[in-house]
């Protein structure tokens, strides 16, 4: 049976967050949920009857804060982030090949892809992929700060997630020109950064984009090192 996530957006940072539910008895996990969006996120855990039982990040966000900490403290449920991302209090620290069980007999695959950060994970539930910032629809997430590393995005994508089913569906942590899903074959095909490149010439590619500096980049990092609430000094 197929069943989907509910995605939700953000506008201001163009960030999408997960929820996705078990069919047999309402748990659900949240995948990098927004701060300011904590009263609409838990409007639908409580309007769907849902048990929040695992707040998931891809990784340590540059672009907004999260609300992990509050969610965790509001419903109990676990905080879980990649080990390598510096994020402390959070209670499960995850690595490559874990594995999160909810529900009676669901679980989400755990994935180190470093790239964009030295730390990202994706997550792969029901042929369903939570790619983060390391794979964007027709796109990748940059590579030029937290220890980022455009030849690691390289061999995370192109040795892990190309390696997937062609169907898996892919869903981005990212989204800035309309689009919700794509597909591991699509992307494998058609992504513009990726797609019948070498390694060299990505590396090229990222290193020549020249970014601006995330705004809340100051605030963002530390406070989600905290799991979104108020930096400890």
């Amino acid at each position: 049976m197929q069943v989907n996530p509910f995605q939700l957006f953000d506008a201001e940072s163009s960030t999408f967050t997960y929820i996705l539910v078990s069919p047999d008895n309402r748990d659900a996990v949240i995948i990098d949920p927004v701060d300011r969006h904590f009263a609409r996120d838990m409007a639908h855990i409580e309007r769907l009857g849902l048990t929040l039982t695992h707040v998931l990040e891809t990784h340590a966000h540059a672009d907004h804060v999260t609300s992990a900490g509050r969610l965790r403290a509001r419903t109990g449920a676990r905080a879980c982030v990649p080990s390598g991302c510096d994020i402390p209090p959070a209670e499960v620290q995850l690595v490559d090949g874990d594995v999160i069980r909810f529900g009676e007999r669901e679980h989400i695959a755990v994935m180190h892809t470093p790239g964009h950060t030295a730390g990202s994970m994706c997550y792969l539930w029901r042929g369903n992929l939570f790619t983060g910032d390391t794979l964007l629809i027709d796109g990748c997430g940059r590579t030029d700060f937290q220890s980022g590393s455009a030849g690691d995005l390289y061999d995370s994508v192109t040795g892990k997630l190309f390696a997937l089913d062609d169907a898996t569906r892919v869903w981005p942590g990212h989204d800035y020109k309309g689009q919700s899903v794509s597909t591991i074959g699509w992307e494998k095909r058609r992504n513009a950064r990726l797609a019948g490149r070498s390694r060299e010439d990505f590396i090229a590619l990222m290193a020549a984009l020249d970014l601006p500096r995330p705004k809340l980049m100051d605030v963002a990092v530390p406070a989600n090192r905290n799991l979104g609430l108020a930096h400890s000094v």
